[in-house]
């Protein structure tokens, strides 16, 4: 943006201070309505972006579709750092790592490597979300590969398998779970307890019995001072110690075909863990190095995607993919229902601003008051076809949608039109 001043008995230095003054609040101003979005629920590990100003009320259209490409076969979701945009996608039996500008969708660069399908009972594909970590971006594959790559040039940093490094078992649908990064500690749900590495060179820090992962990814915690890791097993929920692996808890959770896949939820000494195929959920509670049921039932299924924690209340879908499943308010203290939606299916769901951003398993994009009261939606428009499982994502003003052929969306809900901002920080200044 160029701010010219005119011929006027103002002395220079003021004339100055008020330009870069009013360039200030303009930059700030945008700066405070944008948001990255760098792994898997978020910088947080909720599903709650803290991305203020956004619009979440649309013309009868729906909002402007920004752009479209296709990266492949499967569910990963995408993450956004800095106008880049990654995700994974499968063809030909090949896994591609792909990093889009966030803001055109122009592919930036891509990393292909082999890697079966896997479309045991659905049409298969990554499931695990990349993870941007400053100047990194770290992928894990369901067969077990574990990569570090440059996140603006697509270089690796350096690889690994594994699978076949530690010869840790791969669970029936593979490894689901995304990169998470605590200090130098890369967490992954692989062997029973998970495992940790270093960021920096993927040499293994601590592993777990070989056993059956579960599909969840790792959720850091603070107990008593110490840093804990918590995930789901194909048998358990546990926390173990961030530093060492040592198990600090294990709750039993019997799950048909061990898919315990959504992320357990932390809140002081309190942990909500949920699963479908009709298994339900619990909120338990810490106390020191022991773990007790506050409250157990039926009324919140998670299969594949984590609930939201919002303002006492738990959000989510209730129900098995590919059978009836709704969108559903619980309470946290108690576990009772406070509504139910229905004909939204197995879909996906983040929030931001105190609504829901909700994509249902069809496809239509809907956004609605995170409200114990009712399920109301303020906007909605049909922006994909097919299966929509995996979970949308709201960055810098635009949401990111997908559908298990690997068709992408990004539709744009900016409060500032692009062109109204400033695409450089030069000022020239006129007759000083």
């Amino acid at each position: 943006m160029i701010l010219e001043t005119s011929r006027r008995k103002t002395r220079p230095h003021a004339r100055i201070a008020g330009l870069v003054s009013l360039f200030l609040l303009i930059t700030s101003s945008v700066n405070t309505r944008a948001d990255n979005w760098p792994c898997w629920r978020g910088p947080e590990f909720s599903g709650i972006s803290r991305e203020p100003d956004w619009l979440s009320e649309w013309p009868k259209e729906g909002p402007p579709l920004a752009w479209k490409t296709s990266v492949g076969t499967g569910f990963s979701s995408v993450v956004v750092s800095e106008n880049h945009l990654f995700t994974i996608g499968n063809r030909d039996n090949q896994d591609t790592v792909y990093c889009l500008n966030a803001s055109t969708g122009a592919e930036l660069w891509r990393y292909s490597y082999d890697s079966d399908l896997g479309d045991k009972f659905f049409e298969g594909g990554p499931t695990s979300t990349p993870t941007v970590d400053g100047d990194s971006v770290y992928t894990l594959g369901r067969w077990g590969l574990l990569i570090c790559f440059e996140k603006t040039t697509g270089k690796v940093i350096w690889s690994k398998n594994v699978h076949e490094e530690t010869s840790v078992r791969i669970p029936g649908w593979g490894f689901a779970s995304s990169p998470r990064i605590q200090g130098n500690f890369l967490l992954l749900n692989v062997g029973e307890a998970g495992m940790a590495v270093d960021k920096r060179d993927g040499s293994i820090i601590w592993q777990s019995a070989n056993q059956d992962a579960g599909y969840s990814s790792a959720v850091p915690f603070q107990n008593a001072g110490e840093w804990h890791v918590a995930l789901g097993s194909g048998k358990s929920f546990l926390a173990v110690n961030l530093r060492t692996g040592v198990e600090l808890w294990r709750h039993r959770w019997l799950t048909r075909y061990g898919v315990n896949s959504a992320d357990p939820i932390v809140k002081g000494n309190r942990v909500f863990i949920s699963s479908g195929y009709g298994k339900g959920a619990a909120l338990l509670e810490m106390q020191s190095d022991t773990i007790h049921i506050v409250w157990q039932n039926k009324n919140m299924r998670n299969q594949l995607n984590s609930s939201l924690l919002i303002d006492g209340h738990l959000y989510g879908f209730d129900g098995d993919a590919g059978s009836a499943s709704s969108l559903r308010c619980i309470s946290w203290d108690t576990g009772e229902i406070a509504w139910t939606a229905d004909s939204i299916g197995t879909g996906g769901l983040m929030a931001a601003a105190g609504k829901l951003i909700v994509l249902s398993d069809k496809g239509e994009l809907l956004i609605a008051d995170a409200s114990p009261h009712a399920f109301h939606p303020t906007a909605r428009s049909q922006v994909l076809g097919g299966k929509c499982w995996t979970t949308p994502v709201l960055a810098n003003g635009r949401i990111y949608c997908r559908n298990a052929a690997g068709d992408l969306v990004c539709v744009s809900v900016q409060t500032i039109q692009p062109d109204a901002i400033p695409s450089s920080g030069t000022i020239r200044l006129s007759n000083p």
